[in-house]
């Protein structure tokens, strides 16, 4: 996705502003097997506006060296023209596949359709395999099947034809604009791994990690969530489950109830790996609780102790609690990662309304879809 700002028109999912990075910094510590970007960036100008739960999305430029290594593989001249929509618009082939083309997610029309320009009986093979292909395509890039299979009877803008475009990430707004005005903030964790043989980045959080510096540009829009935001009265009382990254949001819950002086208590259970290195805002939080911001703040360190310790379990050391804030109107709120944690959190809740409501399984996932209803149990997981 090319971030040519229209000038004099709103800014917008298909026109981001050029939001001026402030800060960027890592809020792991020594020792830390992760890396924890903090970023703020300037709204300054843009006319973009958002509250609590909103996210903020960011058209991220693929890898410099994935690029590279794609032109190089397949001797392309990078200069050339390659067309990136059906208008016929052309940009330089290395300046496409940096900014334009998704080059990291493979698809199973990509592959069927690739394997129109190579003899391979591998790659045949396995496009009429839908169980092999489907296995193939987890966790492989372009490179991988331009390295896989060949030799290729395809110039760059017939593979350039195969591919989609540039998707925005989105994120969970760090920040209350009533607290920092002009500004949002992220919380960004930089995803990289090994698989099959190579190791593999993020395309966005790594560009955040390792190629944004404070004084770059990054083409930013805000995207409302209705599905997750604050109580309209200020009085209610909140829970948050937000380990990791999961924070993100929750930071900007508490900011803007700071700001708004709200009278509803507070509840945050967070967790990492490490107390030492992976205590994400840990001053801040701990100020907020010393001033009465944040009534209660619970944490899980899982690599600190021989058991592992989850937000899940130190939700059930507090289920007594937890039922009584529930039962008496408060809201109750999930982020982070949808595969384990949202699903044991899940878990978690419905065991501690069985317990101390003192009713059966079915009545306590009965009385959880009830909160869902009055939007009292909102999840913001990925």
């Amino acid at each position: 996705m090319q971030a040519n700002v229209v000038k004099n028109a709103p800014f917008t999912r298909m026109n981001p502003f050029p939001g001026k990075i402030l800060k960027n910094i890592d809020l792991n510590g020594e020792g830390s097997n992760k890396e924890t970007r903090h970023l703020e960036i300037s709204l300054e100008g843009s006319g973009l506006s958002y509250v609590p739960g909103d996210a903020l999305g960011i058209y991220p430029e693929n890898d410099p060296e994935l690029v590279a290594a794609l032109i190089d593989l397949m001797k392309w001249d990078a200069d050339a023209p390659v067309a990136i929509n059906k208008d016929g618009e052309t940009l330089p082939l290395k300046e496409a596949l940096t900014k334009h083309f998704d080059i990291t997610n493979l698809s199973r029309k990509i592959v069927q359709e690739a394997a129109n320009f190579t003899e391979s009986a591998d790659l045949k093979g396995l496009v009429e395999d839908a169980a092999q292909l489907r296995e193939y395509l987890n966790g492989r890039d372009l490179l991988d099947l331009l390295q896989d299979f060949g030799p290729w009877s395809a110039s760059a803008e017939d593979i350039t034809a195969l591919l989609r475009r540039m998707t925005p990430r989105l994120y969970s707004i760090a920040s209350s604009i009533d607290a920092h005005p002009n500004e949002v903030h992220l919380t960004i964790g930089a995803v990289r791994y090994t698989a099959h043989g190579r190791e593999r980045k993020g395309v966005c959080s790594v560009q955040c990690a390792e190629r944004v510096n404070e004084g770059d540009t990054l083409p930013v829009f805000v995207q409302p969530n209705k599905m997750f935001y604050l109580p309209e009265s200020k009085d209610t009382d909140i829970i948050m489950v937000g380990p990791g990254t999961g924070i993100a949001p929750f930071r900007s819950f508490i900011e803007e109830r700071a700001v708004t002086k709200a009278e509803g208590k507070s509840w945050l259970f967070f967790g990492d790996q490490h107390v030492a290195s992976d205590f994400l805002y840990k001053e801040e939080l701990e100020k907020y609780q010393e001033d009465g911001v944040l009534t209660k703040l619970d944490t899980a360190f899982s690599r600190d102790t021989d058991q592992k310790v989850y937000v899940q379990h130190k939700m059930l050391e507090n289920g007594k609690e937890i039922f009584e804030w529930l039962d008496n109107g408060a809201y109750f709120y999930v982020c982070g990662d949808r595969l384990y944690m949202a699903k044991d959190v899940n878990d978690a809740l419905i065991t501690i309304i069985e317990q101390e409501g003192k009713m059966s399984r079915e009545d306590a996932e009965a009385y959880l879809e009830n909160l869902s209803k009055e939007g009292r149990y909102q999840r913001d997981v990925y």
